[in-house]
């Protein structure tokens, strides 16, 4: 016996093929159906002439379709889902290890940057000297000029 439960679950699908097998229900006949199976049956052994036994071996065969195919998109969602996930989880490791290799390269690159100018400044003081002398006065000069424009 067909259960309310799997008809109501899958109500429009099985409502157009149950139109398809019986093409003298109409929608109004079909909208009737209120969750009471029994009243369905009814109304199409009325309707159609067709045998009770019958007319619930096809609504049976209907809900156990519609509930393999429910089931087959659930199992290809979950599929998906699993699919998504580990690729999101490979594209963030990958992002992780570029990261870490872009720190390790500008940590290189500072640390370098600064043995040269450590060793710049131990080959020529003065020079050395005079060069962040300007710079400090040039710097100065220009921030001067900026507040006094600002006023």
């Amino acid at each position: 016996m067909v259960s309310t439960q799997s008809l109501q679950g899958h109500w429009n699908e099985i409502q157009g093929k149950i139109r398809s097998k019986w093409g003298q229900l109409t929608s109004d006949d079909l909208s009737q159906f209120n969750g009471n199976v029994d009243q369905l049956i009814g109304m199409i052994q009325r309707k159609t002439g067709e045998a009770k036994e019958r007319i619930e071996h096809f609504l049976s065969e209907l809900t156990e379709e519609g509930g393999e195919g429910f089931t087959g998109a659930t199992e290809a969602v979950r599929e998906y889902t699993q699919k998504a996930a580990k690729a999101v989880s490979d594209t963030s490791k990958q992002a992780a290890e570029s990261m870490r290799e872009g720190y390790n390269q500008a940590a290189e690159q500072m640390k370098h940057g600064y043995e040269e100018a450590e060793k710049i400044v131990k080959e020529r003081p003065i020079e050395s000297m005079l060069v962040v002398f300007g710079t400090g006065l040039l710097v100065g000069v220009c921030m001067g000029l900026m507040a006094r424009s600002s006023r």
